[in-house]
């Protein structure tokens, strides 16, 4: 299978770097094609500007629909498109970051705003004859571009496991990151896979390296098996408003009443 591991750090020294390499090869040694994005050594521009798609800058910048045209009209940035080409590529995606301030690193975040325009990560719309809840409805939450591929996210961040439990002062860790794993991996399609966390990461001994290391390891060479988190389906378990089914998670709110 082909994987594309996008990561975010600035140090090339980092641990996010180091379990990077660990983690593509393993991916390796069991027979999958890696491809690599890393996005300071690329010096990824984050910042969606008119130049990404050719705009008169004379006119009034509509990012949605501007971004569509330059998609159809083969004029989206090169660096986006050559992005692009690489998830088409791709049977799965890791995205691989530290959690700073309880989100992605902002070059992060500017990949995804740049690279899913829409009419690829989003406002993709049904045709005659496709299945769904009719014709011109919005493919998305199941049914995006994307589907059929996996994602996964390997997060590291410097509190403890404790932290981010479900008492724990951080929130927890499945809201945190409910945002991409819902909001953009499943919002375009991809079933998700359950994320990586690496803890306490700042006062990580070498012992604790080696352990980590091997169960990343593991969990990347699972990533096309294990069973994704069961996310409710746009077409199947909401209504017409897009609110959830009675029976579906029953008497359950917020982020965790859209999987069971």
């Amino acid at each position: 299978m082909n994987v594309l591991w996008v990561n975010a750090h600035p140090e090339p020294l980092s641990l996010t770097h180091q379990l990077a390499a660990d983690g593509i090869a393993a991916l390796e040694a069991t027979g999958h094609e890696v491809r690599r994005s890393d996005l300071y050594r690329m010096g990824w521009n984050p910042v969606v500007t008119g130049d990404d798609f050719g705009h008169d800058p004379h006119d009034r910048l509509l990012v949605g629909k501007r971004s569509r045209r330059a998609l159809e009209d083969g004029t989206l940035a090169p660096d986006i498109r050559e992005e692009q080409r690489k998830i088409d590529w791709a049977d799965g995606l890791v995205v691989q970051f530290p959690l700073w301030w309880f989100g992605m690193p902002a070059i992060l975040k500017g990949w995804f705003d740049r690279i899913l325009v829409e009419g690829y990560g989003y406002g993709v719309r049904r045709n005659t004859g496709e299945t769904g809840q009719g014709v011109g409805s919005t493919r998305r939450y199941g049914d995006g571009l994307l589907a059929g591929k996996r994602a996964t996210i390997v997060v590291s961040f410097g509190g403890s496991a404790h932290t981010v439990g479900p008492r724990g002062i951080n929130g927890r860790m499945d809201e945190l990151l409910f945002p991409i794993q819902h909001g953009i991996f499943w919002y375009t399609g991809m079933s998700v896979v359950e994320p990586f966390l690496v803890d306490s990461a700042d006062r990580l001994t070498p012992d604790g390296y080696h352990d980590v290391a091997a169960r990343l390891s593991e969990h990347v060479r699972d990533l096309f098996d294990c069973d994704p988190i069961a996310f409710y389906s746009q077409d199947t378990d909401y209504d017409e408003n897009f609110v959830l089914l009675r029976d579906r998670s029953p008497g359950a709110t917020g982020v965790r009443a859209h999987s069971h």
